[in-house]
């Protein structure tokens, strides 16, 4: 659409996704187009950018948005939409009056920000949000298989823009796609990595006929509706190939303040939500043997804009299901003056949540082991990594120690970290992940 003062540009395909369905409109001569009859709830809206014009001729006017708008003619290519240093009139800001929505469509000056307060609303928020410049989704699982020993996976799809502003698609798209799977086996742990760019098909996530999708080539987490869960995760690694249900009825948890985490004093956030109560049953066909197992899985949705900050070294992350029903969430992010960030939850069995300040924490390493780290450049790498931890929360009058179940398992991909199954001891016992970064 387009505001008093700008001009419109007709023939435009725009797609609304929400309330479970899909609908496309096209602009009209005047740039206008009009979703109405639309309840209540969260929508996410789009352009089909390669129904924009090769060219377009503006002569601006006054720019209604108080943007910088050129106060010449110009003549627009498609590929001006992706210069982020140009307001043509169309901010990438979603409108909303009652029933009806719509959306100016234009190249931003820089990724959108996280700040507090934000309203989640699912399930479009499992949808991905192009405004920010890097975004996952994630999923691990603790399992056992019938003769109850321990297996666990991981799954992780990674979005990376970049550069600011709208996506114009197919080959010029500017959205980058990495996806990261391990399991650990009781024979030790394997991973694999892939990568993919966006706007060809390759990789992505979205609604296909009303249900959730992410994948990429075939790798991929669906389900039959809106909702991520229940949903199907499948992926391989070498020539294991993985195939788990997965099931909740628990609500999601708002990470941090209501899903606005922070991650340093110097302003550093995300947009953080997790599912941490999932039921996993499924199979992993391993040396062309299929092997049922059942566990309890962890699903993390994370956006930012931001990096880490200049004094902050890595992170220490920890994803615990206790015996007795209750989920903890901790995170450390170290900083090279000592002063470490520390935050976390601790999650009741009916999925009700407290946020736990840094006082509530207190994170102790208790062993540390020299581990093979082998990257592509350094094969034969070894670090010594921090693989036993007293956790307490003096608080709650709870404590345990972590231990990893065993040593290697490291990523040893384009970007290197540690990731594994952990068992928890005291307490009543439990199981979980651990990642750390930042090592050298």
């Amino acid at each position: 659409g387009s505001g008093a003062g700008e001009f419109g540009i007709p023939d435009i395909e725009v797609q609304l996704i929400g309330d479970g369905k899909v609908v496309t409109k096209t602009t009209s001569i005047t740039g206008f187009y009009v979703f109405t009859d639309l309840p209540p709830g969260p929508y996410v809206v789009t352009v089909i950018t390669n129904t924009l014009p090769i060219t377009i001729v503006h002569t601006p006017t006054a720019d209604p948005d108080g943007g910088s708008d050129s106060t010449s003619s110009l003549t627009l290519t498609r590929a001006s939409f992706e210069r982020p240093d140009q307001d043509f009139g169309y901010p990438p800001e979603l409108h909303a009056l009652g029933n009806q929505v719509w959306i100016d469509f234009g190249a931003g000056a820089g990724y959108a920000t996280v700040v507090p307060g934000r309203a989640f609303s699912f399930p479009a928020d499992h949808l991905p949000h192009p405004g920010h410049r890097i975004e996952w989704w994630y999923v691990t699982a603790n399992l056992k298989d019938d003769a109850g020993r321990d297996w666990g996976l991981q799954w992780t799809l990674f979005r990376q823009a970049m550069r600011p502003g709208i996506d114009t698609g197919g080959w010029r798209s500017h959205q980058l796609w990495m996806a990261h799977a391990a399991i650990t086996t009781p024979d030790g742990h394997r991973h694999a990595q892939r990568f993919a760019r966006g706007g060809i098909g390759q990789a992505g996530v979205r609604l296909e006929n009303g249900g959730f999708a992410a994948w990429l080539d075939d790798w991929s987490l669906t389900a039959s509706g809106a909702e991520m869960l229940p949903g199907r995760l499948r992926f391989t690694v070498g020539e294991a190939r993985i195939d788990m249900r997965l099931h909740s009825d628990r609500p999601y948890v708002l990470q941090g303040e209501n899903g606005y985490s922070r991650k340093s004093a110097q302003g550093q956030a995300s947009y953080y939500y997790s599912q941490p109560h999932i039921a996993v049953s499924g199979s992993i066909v391993l040396d062309g043997r299929p092997i049922h197992l059942t566990g309890r899985g962890w699903l993390d949705r994370e956006w930012s804009s931001q990096p880490l900050a200049g004094n902050q070294q890595g992170w220490d992350w920890f994803s615990l299901h206790l015996a007795d029903g209750h989920a903890l969430m901790l995170y450390r992010l170290r900083h090279a003056d000592g002063a470490h960030w520390l935050s976390g939850s601790w999650i009741a069995p009916d999925g009700s949540a407290r946020t736990l300040s840094a006082d509530e924490i207190e994170l102790r390493v208790l062993d540390t082991r020299r581990v093979p780290t082998p990257t592509a450049d350094d094969p034969a790498a070894t670090r010594d990594l921090p693989l036993s931890w007293h956790v307490r929360l003096p608080r709650l009058n709870r404590e345990w120690s972590v231990r990893a179940l065993i040593d290697d398992q490291w990523l040893g991909g384009r970007f290197p970290y540690w990731e594994g199954v952990v068992r928890v001891e005291g307490g009543g016992g439990g199981v979980g992940f651990m990642e750390l970064t930042g090592y050298e």
